[in-house]
């Protein structure tokens, strides 16, 4: 079943891999998109280290930046095998990581893109779905997308808004 996702231009947005020269201004998106999130300022600056990419993470995860027309950088997501402990049982799954769009270029579509790649990635590498686990704001964007929310099983490990989609499902 396919869901309908945001259209956008595909001239006007471009998709490609990050490179270690990106991390920079990818990292200011996520501190721009982070920023927008509701929860205490303090909150905010004290875990925005967390959420920023480094050189090493090149290495561990696919990352993928979303370009405007004049080549900066508007959004960025990034994705690495998923824990089994994490995906429903018996299934191999992608953990996509982050997935950040600069407010400014927000409600056009670029979300839409980069879940959309990393989609394509689980079907592409053989996973049987896509893993999110999802910042409470942004639950309503993924479900809009098709995906489901997984249970609680452990509350002292599960995160609270694990969010699943079968590939199978998404064609």
């Amino acid at each position: 079943m396919r869901h309908p996702m945001a259209f956008v231009n595909p001239a006007t947005v471009h998709l490609r891999p990050a490179q270690k020269a990106d991390l920079a201004a990818l990292n200011a998106v996520i501190e721009r998109a982070v920023m927008t999130w509701r929860l205490p300022e303090r909150v905010k600056r004290l875990t925005l280290f967390a959420y920023r990419y480094r050189p090493h993470d090149l290495e561990d995860m696919h990352i993928v930046v979303a370009e405007d027309r004049a080549r900066a950088v508007i959004g960025v997501a990034a994705w690495a095998p998923a824990e089994a402990r994490d995906v429903p049982a018996g299934r191999r799954g992608l953990l996509l990581h982050g997935l950040y769009v600069d407010p400014a270029h927000a409600r056009r579509g670029v979300g839409g893109r980069l879940l959309e790649a990393a989609l394509a990635a689980a079907r592409e590498r053989g996973f049987g779905g896509l893993l999110v686990k999802a910042q409470s704001g942004t639950v309503g964007f993924f479900v809009a997308r098709g995906m489901g929310a997984l249970p609680v099983v452990d509350a002292a490990r599960d995160y609270p808004h694990r969010l699943w989609l079968d590939v199978v499902d998404h064609l």
